[in-house]
This record gives C-alpha cells, structure tokens and sequence, in this order.
C-alpha cells in the first residue's frame, strides 16, 4: 500500500506539479513531506500530508517544517520555536 500511495505522490511531482509555479511555503516541499510521512507512519502519513497541504496558505508563516518524530496532525513544534528567534 505505501508502495502505491508513494508512486501516486511522485506521479504529481512528475507530471501535475511541473505546471504551477513553485508555491510550496514550507521546507521540506509538500509533496515531499507526505512521502516521508507515508515512509514513516504508512497510511496514517496521508492524513499529515494533507494536513500539511491545508497549513499550506498565504496566512501561514513558511519555513522549515520538517516530518515530526511521532504522528501528529500538527505543525512540527520544533519549527514554531525557530519561528520566534
């Protein structure tokens, strides 16, 4: 299953995302960020990704966002504190 939730990923980097702009706010790139998540925590990593995807707007503050150690549905707490140095 991982195995065809991270083709369906790398089939957007390939082939829907080379059409846009680059718009990702976040570091590492959204599309990224789910494969790490769906590698990690397996099905559950899509529920992150899209998560992620729906923080992905003009009135979030970008950055490093990086795939937290435990799953969670939130932005990575380690990177809200770089935020405020």
């Amino acid at each position: 299953m991982k195995t065809i939730l991270i083709a369906l990923v790398r089939g957007y980097q390939k082939w829907i995302s080379p059409l846009f702009p680059p718009s990702c706010r976040f570091q590492p790139t959204c599309s990224n960020y789910m494969i790490q998540a769906i590698e990690r925590f397996g099905v559950k990593g899509v529920l992150m990704g899209i998560a992620r995807i729906l923080r992905c707007h003009p009135g979030t503050k970008a950055g490093p966002d990086p795939l937290p150690d435990h799953f969670s549905l939130k932005r990575n707490e380690e990177s809200k504190l770089d935020d405020r140095k």
